[in-house]
């Protein structure tokens, strides 16, 4: 019997795949088999498929969808994130944060397609696939995916090889088409400290904080060292969580044609070991915001990395497994890992279980990491109630503080 799917129950199928982390897509047809999940799909999608599809026909989908379509997705739920204010406590200055750093995302010891990235060590080949995200990310651990470029070569003999920085230019209109009047603010990597950069940032009236590293503009950091001689008032000195933090800054540093603002901060924990952090931005740097502009902007950088691309590698949703061999569907799966991450996110953040049961995810379930096994039950063996399906009423996102 030949069984027709409509694309927005493969799609809810793939999402639940990665929101329930199963971890490969041959699960599917082990964990969706239950007729409550059959029926919660269905809810869920506004569809009225009879039995569940198999994983195949899941891939089928993915390779003939673009996965640009299915990234709209993101950027619809994170507008309605976005028009309801649910996001506004979680700026800098009046900026929405934008971490941009790039990861790896599969990787092969054959070539696996015409756009594979290459590395020769020690005689042996190793091709794999790279990805450039921009994520919000927010102090409280959030990091929803915004824009993505795939780095790739463009045919299997490139004269040279596709990287972060050509990315990034690839990325910025994305970024720009997606979210066009949103104040805000870039960080990034020291690897993106030059004028190209700066152009293109300042040309889309942007503001950025940008890890400044010694070594990689030492022109620089010497007229910063000389100049903060001669701006004795331009130091503060502020306690953060048991840590006592000195802050030094320059404004209007020469950088080529352009001209940047570069903060300092030594900071001496309470165990004593003291470390060293330093940003260059376009924002003026003043005693009132330095402290700001360091720690509720520049050291956020790390969500990126640790709430983004760590959480999806490590914590269930195997970021880095081959969920198809096929080009296209590798990244449509990779923007439904996005959907399922987001979804997540939400749920762990948001009070309303705290508001529902009266007690945390950790005291309620053990703790976030149970939170998929509990969905998967809840959905394999629980129909959803009609009613909050068809008339939800109102919803109010609303972000757990405890």
């Amino acid at each position: 019997m030949r069984v027709v799917y409509e694309a927005p129950f493969l799609v809810m199928m793939g999402i639940l795949m990665f929101l329930e982390k199963l971890g490969a897509r041959r699960q599917v047809k082990f964990e969706f088999h239950t007729a409550p999940m059959l029926m919660n799909i269905n809810a869920l999608a506004g569809t009225s498929a009879a039995q569940i599809a198999h994983p195949d026909t899941l891939q089928h989908l993915m390779k003939k969808m673009r996965y640009t379509e299915l990234a709209q997705l993101l950027v619809t739920l994170l507008r309605s994130l976005i028009r309801s204010r649910a996001l506004d406590r979680f700026r800098m200055l009046g900026y929405r944060l934008a971490a941009i750093d790039a990861t790896g995302h599969l990787v092969f010891h054959a070539l696996h397609c015409p756009h594979c990235l290459t590395q020769t060590q020690g005689g042996a080949t190793t091709y794999y696939h790279m990805v450039l995200e921009a994520k919000l990310v927010t102090y409280n651990g959030m990091a929803f995916s915004m824009a993505t470029e795939f780095i790739e070569n463009p045919d299997p003999a490139p004269t040279k090889q596709d990287c972060e920085q050509k990315a990034f230019t690839r990325l910025v209109p994305q970024l720009k088409a997606a979210f066009p009047q949103m104040p805000m603010c870039l960080l990034l990597d020291g690897l993106y400290l030059g004028e190209p950069v700066l152009e293109l940032i300042e040309n889309n009236r942007w503001k950025y904080v940008i890890t400044f590293k010694e070594g990689s503009a030492p022109a620089v950091w010497r007229e910063f060292e000389a100049l903060s001689e001669l701006c004795p008032d331009n130091r503060a000195t502020r306690t953060r969580k048991g840590a006592r933090q000195h802050f030094r800054w320059v404004n209007g540093i020469d950088f080529g044609t352009k001209k940047i603002n570069a903060i300092e901060c030594i900071e001496e924990a309470a165990d004593g070991i003291t470390t060293r952090y330093a940003w260059a931005t376009n924002i003026e740097v003043t005693r009132e915001n330095v402290s700001t502009i360091a720690n509720e902007g520049g050291r956020l950088r790390w969500k990126i990395e640790n709430e983004g691309f760590n959480e999806q590698k490590n914590g269930g949703y195997n970021l880095e497994h081959a969920y198809s061999m096929e080009p296209n569907a590798a990244k449509s799966y990779y923007v439904l890992l996005q959907l399922a991450h987001m979804i997540e996110t939400l749920i762990q953040k948001g009070g309303l279980i705290t508001r529902v049961l009266g007690r945390t995810l950790r005291q309620a379930i053990g703790g976030v990491r149970k939170l998929a096994a509990y969905l998967k039950e809840s959905l394999r063996n629980h129909i959803i109630p009609a009613t909050l399906i068809e008339s939800p009423g109102r919803i109010q996102i609303r972000f757990d503080s405890s």
